[in-house]
């Protein structure tokens, strides 16, 4: 069964950075669109970024020009790179891993446990 562990939340500052990894057990990660998606205390679970199997990327336009989303295959690894962050980011951040690179969860079939991110003004 494939787990997804993300790690790199933490505190910082506004106009901070943070790098948020999420690590994939399994061997078809390659295969799999991965996505980030983030929920804030009282809000909805929303899209962040997702990327495709092949690399190509697609963003929330709140988070278009701050976040960078990569991956390592040969890690098993998604990053989000998040810089810029803002109080507004501060939320549970959840690595998903799909079969579409969408911004819908319905594509999404994997999830991890979250790591919390928040950002203080």
């Amino acid at each position: 069964q494939v787990q997804l562990v993300e790690s790199g939340g933490g505190l910082v500052q506004a106009g901070g950075s943070l790098r948020l990894s999420c690590a994939a057990s399994g061997r078809s990660f390659s295969t799999h669109a991965m996505g980030w998606f983030r929920q804030a205390l009282g809000k909805e679970r929303e899209f962040v970024a997702t990327i495709s199997a092949s690399g190509s990327t697609y963003y929330a336009d709140s988070v278009k020009g701050r976040f960078t989303i990569s991956r390592d295959n040969a890690k098993n690894t998604v990053y989000l790179q998040m810089n810029s962050l803002k109080p507004e980011d501060t939320a549970i951040y959840y690595c998903a891993e799909g079969s579409i690179a969408g911004s819908g969860q319905q594509h999404y079939n994997r999830w991890g446990q979250g790591t919390q991110v928040t950002v203080s003004s």
